[in-house]
Formats: C-alpha cells, structure tokens, sequence
C-alpha cells in the first residue's frame, strides 16, 4: 500500500470512522461523498461503537499474496449495531467455533505486511468475540 492511502483511510482503519447522512440519517461505511440510500451530500463524519454481529462468514484455506501467514482465518460480513455491514477478518477465537449472530467487537490488529518490498506492516480492524473483552 502506498503511504498517501495509508494516511487517507487510517480513521477508517483504526477507529471505524464512516460518515452519517445529513439528509436522512443513514449511517455509512465505508464513507463516501454520496448517501447511497438518498443520493445527497453525506460529509458529515461518524465513528461507529465497533459493536455487532456475525452476518456471515467462510473459513479461508488458500489466501490472497500477503495473507499466507493467517492461514486458515474466518473472514466475515459483521452487522454493526448502527446498520452497515462491513467485511473483516475475525480473531482471538481460540477454539470457539463461529456462528452467525455471534456478538463480536472491533479490535486493532496486524493485517498483514509486504513482504521484503517496503517493509510496511499494515494494521487494521478485526472483529473478536465480544465476550473476550470480559477476560
């Protein structure tokens, strides 16, 4: 990844920073200049609680250059609490099994690196389960 995107999506990355619709109120993720549920202007930033739950979810056994290290991890859509449904890697399971409607949370973690090319270490979301907080 290249250090200008790095700095333009690190809210998005680190704080699950999206926007909310001035017009009608709909919260967005990842945001955009256009409300895709009305169509206006949506500038307005909102940082989403990070709460929510397993929409979906695939065990991943053969990754994308740059992932091999995680193999196998769960990849999931998760239903944030405030509406959007956002696609992340799910961590800290342990030997818990994952299953749809599963609470779960936003946490920092490791995504993954470049290799020997930049020797940039990309950090981003993850959800975990929800009750490992409690630990």
């Amino acid at each position: 990844m290249e250090n200008p995107r790095h700095w333009r999506i690190r809210k998005q990355r680190y704080a699950l920073v999206g926007e909310v619709c001035p017009h009608c109120e709909v919260k967005i993720f990842p945001p955009r200049d256009v409300c895709p549920n009305c169509g206006g202007e949506a500038k307005t930033q909102f940082a989403f609680s990070g709460k929510g739950t397993v929409f979906s979810f695939t065990v991943m056994n053969d990754a994308p250059a740059g992932y091999e290290k995680n193999l196998p991890y769960a990849v999931a859509l998760v239903k944030l609490e405030e509406g959007p449904i956002v696609t992340a890697q799910l961590t800290d399971l342990g030997d818990q099994p994952v299953e749809i409607g599963m609470p779960v949370e936003m946490v920092t973690r490791r995504i993954r690196d470049d290799g020997d090319e930049k020797g940039i270490i990309v950090y981003g979301y993850k959800f975990r389960p929800a009750f490992a907080s409690q630990h």
